[in-house]
Formats: C-alpha cells, structure tokens, sequence
C-alpha cells in the first residue's frame, strides 16, 4: 500500500465500544460450535504412504531456526529482505531471510492469537487476551485491548495497522502510535470461519474477505469501494452455507486468488472490480498460484492447478491424499506444500509431477510456505521456521 497521509476518523466511529464485545463473545461461542462439529469425525482416512522420496531436482537445507511450538493460524512475511515469524508462546523473531541470522527477537509476554505482520520495521500480533502489539525493529511500540478476538494476522501497510476481526469486521490504527482510525463494519455473517481469513492490500485499496466476498476498502476512511462474490454459499443451515474467503489471497498482476471454505476457488480483477472466474472446489487451505497456474489441495488433500487467466482445470495430484496439506506456493518451475508429518513436497508446477521431497522436525508444516528470493521457508507446528533452496 503506497498510501502515507494519515485519514481522519470514521465509517464507524473510534474502536471499542460495549455492543461490539457482547456480539463478540456471543460469535465465539459459535465459532467453538463449528469447530467441534469439524472435529467430531473419529472415523478419518489414513494418510496416503509416502513413495520413495523423489530426487528429480536438487535441493536442501539452507538453515533453521526455532520459534517455540506455534499454536494458532501463522502467517510468514517476508519483507525488507527478512522473515518474520511468531510462536505462540509470545516470541516475534526477525530473521536474515537469506542467512537465517537473527536481525531481531523479542517477547510480547502472552500467548499469541494471531500473526505475524509486518512491513519489514514494524511487526504487529494479537494475543489470546485480545491485545494488538506492535514493535518496532522488536522494541515495544505499543498494545491496545481489542473488542473481541482476532485469527487472522494483522496487515501492516501505508502507516497503519489492520486487523479483521473473527466478525470480519475492519479496524485501521496508526502504526506510530496506536490511535484508532477507523472501523468497518457491515451486517454480521451467522457464523465465520474459525480459522486465517482475508486480508491484503492492492495498491491503494484494501482488501479484505467478508463471507464469500472480497471486499475493497478505503484505507484512509474505510469506506466501501466494491465487492465480488467468489462463491454463492447454498445448504440447508448456517454450517452449510459457511464459505469463508482463506488467506492468504494470492496476487497475480491485477488478478486476486482465494479460496471460499469448502465451496470454491476464484480469481477476482481488483483494477475492476469484477469476479474474472469461479469453479466449484471443496478445501480450506490457501491457494499459491503466478501468471500461469492456480494450486491448491482440497478437503482430500488432492492438489488441483486451474489456468490463471481462464479457470479452466490444468492438472491433478492424487499421491499426497490425507496428508492434511498446509496451503501452497508456487515459486518458478515448483508447486511447494507441507504436511502432517512435516515433510515438504516440490512438485512440477506444469504436471504436478513429484520432484523432490525434504524433511523437517516431524510436526506438521503451519500455514503457507513463502518465497524469500530463491529461498522457500515454510514454519511447523513444533516451532521450527525451516528454509530450503531447491534447484
């Protein structure tokens, strides 16, 4: 986001407020609801066994680096030639992303919610006590109390911090010192997705998902723009019609990928405005895609590639089914994605053909791997931030 002046209050007044936190807490409770009945299946297909691990290409370890376990929806960023993680028991590390040495650690001093973001000075998590913090070169800047829990890492960009609340609702503060400036708040979806959503920045607009929509905001006043639908959400209850935008959105010159939860992926034209394509999809992992080609693993953990500019199916990949495949990266000639045993796939990016397959400590790969120059690094749930270089 390019933007630097700063915008004055409003589309919703100061952050806080007393009927925000009672919709809230009465969100969560429903939120636990739709997580227990995703849960309560005992009856879980074993994971595909893992062929002999390919060496089609070269690659290996470059250097790792430990984070404490990382219990709640991660975000890498990279930024400023860094990496920025968090682990979930209050550490915030910025690292070399081509070295792996440390730039910076600190410790918020509570369990983290959500996070990382960060424009590569400043770094911004919310804690399970509903707390925004936000450092500076790892210095404590500031924290403010939030009206309600957070999921999604929050969006450093243009002087200002974004947070989408587990409402999808949108709260702007000024990075410098965190005075409110805005929220964005629109008629509340029953039921919202407990896990990362939706949000990024596309030149001088912000967008965000609400529901099946990506959503273009303001980001001086949070004013509304426009909005496309990436799925029409149909079932018989609430649960059903659940279709959640997932972050991360993969960009693609004016083109925005994402996923509805379990009902679609779709690429939206943000220069217009306009949804370019949309194709039936199950799935609750983010998408990876370039000019050319769109990938992700659905509810199977069968990975699908979709033409870019058309939507049309490319390819499939059935040899990683039940892995519980984290979201995936396409960087140059590979498809990158973790699974549940911490094993990283590199697979062709033309025919998803198996290429090459590292390890890392054995606990499931978090979140989606991101592109640090030729470096792939991707964060597992025992804490390890893990970068490889393939060839």
């Amino acid at each position: 986001m390019t933007l630097r002046e700063q915008g004055p209050d409003g589309a919703g007044g100061a952050a806080g407020g007393r009927r925000p936190v009672r919709r809230l807490e009465r969100l969560a409770a429903a939120l636990a609801l739709v997580v227990a009945a995703g849960c309560s299946s005992t009856d879980k297909p074993r994971p595909t066994p893992l062929a002999p691990a390919p060496q089609a290409i070269a690659g290996g370890l470059a250097w790792r680096a430990s984070l404490g376990a990382v219990d709640f929806p991660l975000g890498l960023v990279v930024a400023a030639d860094r990496v920025v993680a968090a682990g979930g028991q209050g550490a915030v590390v910025a690292l070399d992303a081509g070295s792996g040495d440390e730039v910076w650690r600190a410790d918020v001093g509570a369990r983290i919610a959500a996070g990382v973001g960060s424009d590569g000075r400043f770094a911004a998590v919310v804690t399970r006590g509903n707390e925004l913090v936000v450092l500076d070169e790892g210095r404590p800047a500031w924290r403010v109390r939030l009206p309600g829990p957070v999921l999604t890492a929050p969006l450093v960009a243009g002087e200002r911090v974004f947070v989408l609340r587990v409402d999808r609702a949108v709260m702007a503060f000024d990075v410098l010192d965190g005075r409110p400036l805005w929220i964005h708040e629109r008629p509340g979806e029953p039921l919202t997705l407990a896990q990362s959503g939706l949000i990024t920045a596309f030149g001088d607009t912000l967008l965000v998902g609400q529901g099946p929509r990506l959503v273009a905001l303001d980001p001086l006043r949070g004013s509304l723009r426009w909005q496309a639908a990436v799925a029409s959400p149909r079932g018989t209850n609430e649960v059903e019609r659940l279709a959640d935008l997932v972050g991360p959105a993969t960009r693609v010159g004016e083109l925005v990928c994402a996923r509805a939860f379990q009902s679609a992926v779709g690429c939206v034209d943000a220069a217009r405005g306009a949804l370019r394509w949309s194709r039936p999809a199950s799935g609750a992992q983010a998408l990876g895609g370039d000019a050319e080609l769109v990938v992700g693993a659905d509810a199977n953990s069968r990975l699908a590639a979709w033409r870019t500019p058309s939507g049309e199916p490319a390819w499939t990949h059935d040899g990683l089914l039940h892995r519980q495949l984290s979201g995936t990266l396409v960087a140059g000639a590979v498809v990158v994605v973790g699974d549940l045993e911490g094993q990283v796939h590199f697979l062709g990016r033309e025919d998803g053909r198996a290429l090459l397959r590292l390890p890392t400590d054995g606990t499931p790969v978090v979140g989606t791997p991101v592109l640090a120059g030729t470096t792939v690094i991707v964060a597992t749930r025992g804490g390890g931030l893990f970068a490889f270089r393939p060839q």
